[in-house]
This record gives structure tokens, C-alpha cells and sequence, in this order.
């Protein structure tokens, strides 16, 4: 099972969402793969990642989660909880101090629909902080320079040992995903023919 983590302010309409969600069904997995949409609130988003990980009876050795941004934190939690995998793309590293200037409402990005931030948010966002990494062999980090919002030598330094491939350029959302999208499903055990590789 793939569970995709959207990032701040985002859906599973985002274009890397959109993509992985439409590369497992060109292989006829989609039934292995969920992407849901995540509540403002961190614990919020933790307990329904939870939840959607229990309500499969997900084999954690064929669990990946994959994260974008906030949910690349999100996705480091739950790695180091379950001891699954997890493919991080441009993910923050430090989302308390980040999102302390978010608070308040604002819109989604995919669409209309109002998003609020609240400040007791900052302090579930402190909870989830995973100062190191175990195993490092579970993490794969996809990180661009050319993060506009984030610091891209941030991420390599928080995934120490872990697969890195860090892309020269590019922007937050990884423009070019679609050309390491198979690298990251090699990575979550599916080859591109659609076999489970592990």
C-alpha cells in the first residue's frame, strides 16, 4: 500500500498526487493506493493517516508512505512509528518554526474552500518533531535547490544515510516528478510492469 501525504494548504488534486494516483492505476493498483484529504490540524491529519493505515490491515513491510512537504514531516512521524518505508519530496524539516506566520485563515489551493490555521496547530506540529532518523535505509529524499520554500541542505542533513537524490533547480513542487516517479515507486516495492517487487 502507497498512502501519499499531501502538503500545507494542499489536496490530493496537487500534481504529484495526481500523478502517482494515475501511474498505480495505468498498473492496475489503484486499489493500493490513498491519498486523502488532510485536515489543517496535525494530529488531525496524523489520526486519519492512522486510521486509513489500521482500516487496511496494511502489511507494514509493504506500507510506504509517501510525504510532500508537511507531509514528508507527517511521513517521517509515521515511518518511525510503524517502521515502514517512506519517499519524502521536499519535505519540511522544521514546520513549527515555518508555519508559525500561517496562522489564520486562508484559502486552499486547489480550491476555494476556506483553510484555518490555528496557533494550537504550531504546538501539535512540535509533538510530531522527529529530531533523528532511525534506519535510514527506510527514507528516500527527493530534494530540489531550487525550493523556493524550503532549504533544500536542511533535508539532506535530516536524512542522514538515507537514499538522496537532489535534483539541480527545479521548485517546490518538483516540476520534473514525473521523470523520478518510477524511482519512487521502485523504492515503495512496484516495478513499473506492476509486480510487487518486496
Amino acid at each position: 500500500m502507497i498512502l501519499y501525504l499531501h502538503g500545507f494548504r494542499s489536496s490530493p488534486q496537487s500534481f504529484k498526487a495526481r500523478l502517482m494516483g494515475q501511474r498505480m492505476g495505468e498498473l492496475g493498483l489503484q486499489e493500493q493506493y490513498a491519498c486523502p484529504q488532510l485536515p489543517a490540524s496535525p494530529a488531525g491529519a496524523i489520526a486519519l493517516a492512522e486510521s486509513l493505515i489500521e482500516e487496511r490491515g496494511a502489511d507494514i513491510a509493504r506500507l510506504t508512505v509517501v510525504g510532500s512537504s508537511l507531509g514528508g514531516f507527517y511521513a517521517t512521524w509515521l515511518a518511525e512509528k510503524y517502521g515502514c518505508r517512506a519517499v519524502l519530496l521536499n519535505p519540511a524539516v522544521k514546520p513549527p518554526r515555518e508555519l508559525e506566520s500561517y496562522v489564520g485563515v486562508t484559502t486552499q489551493y486547489h480550491s476555494d474552500e476556506p483553510f484555518e490555521f490555528k496557533r494550537e496547530y504550531v504546538d501539535e506540529l512540535r509533538a510530531l518533531m522527529v529530531e533523528r532518523i532511525t534506519r535510514p535505509e527506510r527514507y528516500f529524499l527527493i530534494a530540489a535547490t531550487g525550493d523556493e520554500v524550503l532549504d533544500w541542505r536542511e533535508m539532506v542533513a535530516h536524512y542522514p544515510g538515507a537514499r538522496q537524490i537532489v535534483i539541480e533547480g527545479s521548485d517546490h513542487g518538483i516540476a520534473e516528478f514525473a521523470d523520478y516517479l518510477d524511482d519512487a515507486l521502485a523504492f515503495c516495492g512496484v516495478d513499473a510492469s506492476g509486480k510487487a517487487v518486496s
